[in-house]
């Protein structure tokens, strides 16, 4: 049985144990370990099976170098340039394997690429499981899990901020921050998802260091912005990136928007119907709750996309602040502008309405027709079920 069949089958919580762990996941580990090689199963996938929760992918982490579990796993490709990795292919499932790291010592000799050039510092210095535990970001996300012997190794207070339900970051805070400060969104995000409390050193230390922010690449924090649209309630995690003093570094417009009690709002009213596989829809919704509290609340005055594009404060919003792709920029806008004309349409003749309502646009209008009531439930049902047929 696959372990989504067992999911649909079965009520149990999830659980740290084998038969709640992908087998393709498991065998992979179980061969690495028979060929002799230290092997588990590690972070968010570990953290999630322990909080109850069902995760999304699965993480190994070996003593194996990259061209050993290559070797020793088929349909198994080394990528990444900077940090070397194993990708283990099993149909649509991408597992990806890594080997123990640790942080470059004096007496090392930097490692230089195919390219000719140094390997970047520290990524590609085998270690211990232990050395490795002490690369990772949180306490929580270096748990190390042996299926065969049901053993969870921690290295550090993992185990106890799990229980405790603390995000707590390995090492010194500021160190840490500076090495990479994405990690202030991921512990942001992370806490808000898991309903868990930074640590209060770790968080004292964001604050601090909050201008570090704008040392990161957009879009690295296009993604995170992703992340935490995705989070059930958005906006308690922006409310907490502004009080934290974070974003007037990278997002001055959120920043401000979040001023007002009306954007904070807007940002909860996620509707059913959004899409969270949709990087347009995502971030389309925290765009319409922009306009809807900061320029235009009426759904019923029209307005063009054109102008939309070109207004110099929503045009950076949208690219330079969130790091949208013209695409998502232009769907989003067309669909401010559709909304507007959507109860005028259920009049049209049908094949009128079929062309309108393949335009690509259309979904995101209706999204936004959902989040302001803008349509009679009668109306918003007719054009909701037209769009489905329409699209069989």
């Amino acid at each position: 049985m696959s372990l989504l069949d067992y999911i649909m089958t079965n009520s149990e919580t999830p659980n740290l144990s084998p038969k709640w762990i992908n087998t393709h996941a498991l065998k992979v580990v179980e061969t690495l370990q028979r060929k002799g090689f230290t092997s588990f199963i590690v972070g968010g996938c570990v953290r999630d099976l322990m909080l109850g929760i069902i995760p999304k992918d699965f993480d190994l982490v070996t003593e194996a170098r990259p061209r050993q579990i290559k070797k020793n796993i088929h349909n198994a490709f080394i990528i990444g340039k900077r940090f070397r990795l194993v990708l283990v292919k099993r149909g649509e499932l991408q597992i990806e394997v890594a080997t123990f790291r640790r942080n470059k010592k004096d007496s090392d000799i930097d490692v230089i690429g195919e390219d000719g050039e140094p390997i970047k510092k520290g990524d590609n210095y085998f270690g211990s499981p232990q050395e490795d535990a002490e690369r990772r970001d949180f306490t929580i996300n270096a748990l190390f899990y042996d299926p065969s012997s049901g053993d969870v190794t921690d290295y550090s207070t993992g185990l106890k901020d799990l229980n405790d339900r603390i995000i707590r970051i390995i090492g010194n805070p500021d160190i840490r921050i500076e090495e990479d400060p994405i990690r202030i969104f991921r512990a942001i995000r992370l806490a808000h998802k898991l309903k868990f409390t930074i640590e209060h050193k770790f968080k004292k230390s964001i604050s601090a260091n909050a201008q570090m922010i704008a040392n990161s690449v957009l879009p690295r924090r296009r993604e995170e912005f992703l992340k935490l649209l995705k989070l059930k309630n958005p906006s308690a995690a922006f409310v907490e990136a502004k009080d934290l003093g974070i974003l007037k570094h990278i997002a001055p417009i959120i920043d401000q928007a979040l001023e007002s009690n009306e954007f904070i709002l807007r940002l909860r009213e996620k509707p059913e119907c959004l899409n969270h596989q949709s990087t347009t829809q995502l971030f389309s919704f925290l765009i319409w709750a922009y306009y809807r509290s900061q320029v235009n609340p009426d759904p019923k005055v029209k307005c063009k996309s054109k102008n939309l594009l070109e207004d110099p404060k929503l045009k950076s919003l949208m690219r330079d602040e969130l790091g949208m792709f013209n695409y998502e920029q232009s769907i989003c806008c067309k669909a401010l502008q559709q909304q507007a004309e959507l109860s005028e349409i259920v009049t049209y003749p049908k094949d009128k309405l079929k062309v309108y309502t393949q335009k690509d646009s259309y979904p995101t209008a209706l999204m936004y027709a959902k989040l302001d009531v803008s349509l009679t439930a009668k109306e918003f049902s007719f054009l909701q079920k037209f769009i489905v047929n329409a699209s069989s």
